[in-house]
């Protein structure tokens, strides 16, 4: 299947698309957007967390159309005012619901017409939504369309609580029954259903892996050279966002700094692309100079080369697209 990449970064505000020219060399694209986080792709639509609002970027180009070289045009069409919640994981469920991990509030929450945001759900251990990072739940994954599982780096109740027990504290919880289904992780991030079984990173080990479902035991599969956060597939493959050590102290005290170096190896910042039938890293694309950490990737499926419209130049007044009866939409400068 063709596809293409998106991936964000928080640090430097930045949205990147990865795909490939005519002439086989990588397609670059980047557009600003304050705190990027948590991206979600449908057929013509990626969905953007950011700082205090989560935008909904349009395609406006129509299948076999181009744009200056490009086969898909991203266009921001609308921008949700949640205020600063720290968000994380954003998904869009088979109701339309467009949910977001809201780690500031502690809560699995939606986008509200008339509020930043209204709860769906939270950690049974939380004892009542109010600002303040206590357990740093991070990550959502959706069965069938409706969010079933969540990642937390810890079960605590109390403000930053979670830094405490970044080490063996991460849990995978079930959110349709609110219990913990696995404990002993180190700072889960990115669950994933992918090919009927729970994926996601146990980020403070460096581990790409999968949840045995009776015992809730987690099965490494492969070792990432950094600190992972960020995961989608494409077949057998999964594509993992890997980050350098953060300065601020947050990363140490971790295994992974042990399993690094007792692989010879340095963090990295950049993208693995790992075969998860072999555990062995296929391709990677390594990230140097303008950033050190990364937060979510996506696939964007049939799509070979994309490109977006951003808020930084003028491109977002001279460029629209005209919708009329019966016809596609196409740009005009």
């Amino acid at each position: 299947m063709a596809c293409s990449l998106a991936f964000s970064t928080y640090q430097t505000g930045k949205l990147f698309l990865l795909g490939v020219r005519p002439d086989g060399v990588l397609s670059v694209f980047e557009r600003t957007f304050e705190r990027a986080m948590g991206m979600w792709v449908e057929e013509r639509r990626l969905w953007l967390g950011s700082a205090f609002q989560i935008w909904r970027l349009e395609n406006v180009l129509d299948p076999g159309v181009t744009h200056d070289g490009y086969d898909a045009l991203y266009v921001p069409r609308a921008g949700y005012v949640t205020g600063d919640i720290d968000v994380h994981d954003v998904a869009r469920d088979a109701d339309g619901r467009v949910l977001m991990v809201n780690t500031k509030y502690n809560c699995i929450a939606e986008l509200s017409e008339r509020h930043g945001f209204r709860v769906v759900w939270a950690p049974p251990f939380i004892s009542d939504i109010t600002p303040g990072d206590r357990c740093h739940l991070n990550g959502m994954a959706l069965v069938d369309g409706h969010v079933a599982y969540a990642t937390a780096a810890s079960r605590s109740n109390v403000l930053d609580g979670w830094r405490d027990h970044r080490d063996g504290g991460g849990v995978v919880m079930d959110v349709r029954s609110g219990e913990v289904i696995a404990e002993g992780l180190s700072m889960p991030h990115s669950p994933r259903w992918h090919n009927g079984c729970l994926w996601l990173l146990n980020a403070g080990t460096g581990h790409l892996g999968f949840l045995e479902p009776d015992s809730g035991h987690f099965t490494e599969v492969a070792f990432c050279p950094g600190f992972a956060r960020g995961l989608a597939f494409v077949g057998e493959y999964a594509v993992i966002a890997l980050s350098r050590p953060r300065r601020n102290g947050v990363f140490e005290g971790l295994d992974l700094q042990r399993n690094l170096d007792a692989h010879s190896a340095i963090a990295q910042c950049g993208l693995h692309v790992i075969n998860t039938t072999t555990g062995h890293a296929e391709q990677w694309v390594r990230i140097e100079g303008f950033a050190e950490e990364l937060y979510d990737v996506a696939v964007i499926p049939h799509v070979v080369r994309p490109m977006a419209l951003g808020f930084q130049s003028d491109e977002i007044r001279r460029l629209t697209s005209i919708e009329a009866c019966g016809q596609g939409e196409n740009p005009a400068p």
